[in-house]
């Protein structure tokens, strides 16, 4: 069984640069989020062109190569896009599951998560100056959220350089109730994991879920917050 829920929200800014979609299959689900790089003008296109892109391309199946493929013409489709004006960027995260396999692929700090039976067993780790620091030793994991740092994004769709993208896969065990999240940095800045992880126990649906974490956000984030995503698919 796969249920699944998901939104996105402007939050304080002038316009949404982030994009979400879950497409169904009779095989499996695709989930995307991405978020369009403020600084850089157009990344509300850009993001739409990634989840796009990504919907259009998906044959229905868990297939990495596939995700990785897509990943790069949005890439491609993004630089046709630019101008000298607007280098438009954005990031993704994405997931696809059929028959027991999941495979996930990402650019960027929009995040992956994966809690089986209510427990986080991953995370992905951002593509960022931040999370840079950790693996220096500099800052501690839990202070990535409100580093200096923060906003300098490492890898995204759109960049000079060659792209990289993260990927990997999981085996799904059958009887084991697995949730995925995947949530752009207006969200879990202000959402920590236990939160998550607690909320999760405590609902009846993927979208009480969302619900639920989006209410403690309401209650934290300043005036002018960023844009806010998330996506949510329970595989049982």
């Amino acid at each position: 069984m796969i249920r699944n829920a998901s939104y996105s929200n402007i939050g304080g800014r002038n316009c949404n640069e982030d994009s979400v979609r879950i497409a169904l299959s009779d095989r499996g689900v695709l989930a995307v989020v991405a978020d369009g790089l403020g600084g850089h003008g157009g990344g509300d296109i850009a993001s739409k062109k990634t989840v796009e892109t990504l919907v259009s391309g998906w044959s229905g199946d868990a297939n990495l190569d596939e995700l990785c493929k897509d990943i790069s013409l949005a890439n491609d489709e993004i630089k046709k896009l630019q101008t000298e004006a607007i280098k438009m960027k954005s990031t993704v995260a994405t997931i696809s599951y059929t028959r027991g396999k999941c495979v996930y692929a990402y650019v960027g700090d929009t995040r992956i998560y994966r809690f089986v039976n209510g427990e986080l067993v991953f995370q992905t780790l951002d593509h960022s100056a931040s999370q840079l620091a950790v693996y220096l030793g500099q800052i501690k994991p839990s202070e990535i959220r409100f580093h200096e740092d923060r906003s300098r994004i490492l890898r995204a769709l759109g960049q000079d350089d060659e792209l990289k993208i993260d990927t990997g896969s999981f085996d799904l065990k059958k009887g084991d109730q697995n949730a995925f999240l995947l949530c752009s940095d207006g969200f879990w800045e202000y959402v920590v994991e236990d939160e998550m992880i607690q909320d999760l126990k405590r609902s009846q649906t993927p979208g009480e879920w969302i619900r639920r974490m989006r209410s403690k956000l309401l209650e934290r984030v300043p005036s002018d917050n960023d844009n806010n995503t998330a996506a949510a698919v329970w595989i049982y």
